[in-house]
């Protein structure tokens, strides 16, 4: 297989990725519930990948790093804990609907108001609508720092200037980003930042996150066992507990550390400069097709994303053509971006998105690029 769905899930790991999930999973215990070796050793290790974390993201406090699930969970944990009854917020059509469901259920059952920045054409948003769209109840900014269907960049530091100039809180999902765009909380204004541990991060599925700003409170959303306070009935307030319900996933956790150890050692740039390579390669490479319409802006920056149509063939169809006669998995469809798929004007026939990983190769590029030829003649 020729694996050109990265931007769902890395599917090649590094291998001592693999090495310390097997290793934890034949030595850890359960963070926080006892004093022997394996709790003991599993906590140490939770601890020292949230001081990673808050390094790489320059997150104010190891403690402000919170685990979840993926990115879904991290993002309903910070809108639903954030916004009250009467709040507006703020965001754009490049949402995934791990934004988008969250928001509109707050709007049906505590009147949190919603408006959108709008996408042309090719994804672009004009960041002078974000000023536009303030109130005086408007709370939060709540947007995504790449479209995971074309690729398209959010000038994040923009963005953050213009809710703190406004005295509001930004929100950002890193989902697409995480690990290949450069992260600064403290710089690009970020309140709450979300991420996922299996994308461009390189780690296990099961594993993401939350990073809190030092002023920024959140309501628990789900509350239950943390191993301390055991006679209190409330969710504990301290962090990162107070968001932390139930046990984590200390075997994922333990491959999401060994991720950060790789890219670092690696070097973050060294990656996204071949990934930009392989993209650029593949859109030079069908963008010129007869009948072939390719989606985003290659102007500016972005992640390594082609979506594209060919003809008027279903995306589905050509997914399926590709993986079946060519050995090439890619991902068609909606891409859970409902409200960029009506921008495109693709709403009808979906998107086949290509996206490029550390693993790939440059040959790997040439086929599918043959392939998408072969499909369009």
């Amino acid at each position: 297989m020729i694996y050109l769905d990265n931007a769902a899930t890395t599917r090649q790991k590094p291998q001592p990725v693999i090495d310390a999930v097997v290793s934890a999973m034949t030595t850890l215990g359960n963070s926080a519930r006892g004093t022997h070796e394996g709790s003991l050793s599993a906590s140490r290790m939770i601890y020292g990948t949230r001081e990673k974390l808050a390094t790489f993201f320059n997150c104010p406090r190891p403690d402000h790093v919170v685990f979840t699930a993926n990115s879904t969970e991290a993002l309903n944990m910070a809108i639903c804990g954030l916004l009250d009854p009467g709040d507006h917020v703020i965001s754009t059509d490049l949402e995934h609907n791990s934004v988008l469901r969250p928001l509109y259920r707050l709007e049906a059952e505590r009147s949190v108001s919603l408006s959108f920045v709008p996408a042309d054409r090719q994804g672009r948003i004009d960041y002078g609508e974000f000023g536009r769209l303030i109130r005086p109840e408007t709370r939060a900014i709540i947007c995504t720092h790449a479209s995971n269907l074309t690729g398209n960049a959010v000038d994040i530091g923009r963005v953050g200037a213009i809710a703190h100039d406004h005295g509001l809180i930004f929100l950002v999902d890193a989902s697409q980003t995480a690990g290949v765009l450069p992260i600064d909380m403290e710089a690009q204004q970020i309140d709450l930042l979300c991420f996922t541990g299996h994308k461009s991060l390189m780690g296990p599925q099961g594993t993401g996150g939350l990073c809190l700003g030092e002023n920024v409170a959140l309501r628990p959303w789900k509350v239950g066992g943390t191993g301390v306070q055991t006679y209190n009935p409330a969710q504990p307030e301290q962090l990162p507990t107070r968001l932390e319900a139930g046990t984590l996933n200390g075997h994922g956790i333990a491959g999401l550390s060994a991720a950060l150890d790789y890219i670092r050692a690696v070097g973050m740039e060294t990656i996204r400069e071949k990934e930009e390579t392989l993209m650029r390669r593949f859109y030079e490479g069908v963008s010129a097709i007869p009948g072939v319409t390719v989606y985003g802006d290659f102007t500016a920056p972005r992640t390594a994303v082609v979506a594209l149509n060919i003809r008027d063939y279903d995306s589905g169809e050509v997914s399926d053509a590709l993986a079946q006669d060519y050995g090439i998995a890619t991902r068609p469809g909606a891409h859970c971006a409902p409200r960029m798929h009506r921008a495109l004007g693709t709403e009808r026939q979906g998107a086949v998105r290509f996206s490029f990983g550390w693993f790939n190769t440059e040959a790997e590029i040439d086929v599918a690029i043959r392939a998408v030829k072969e499909l369009a003649e």
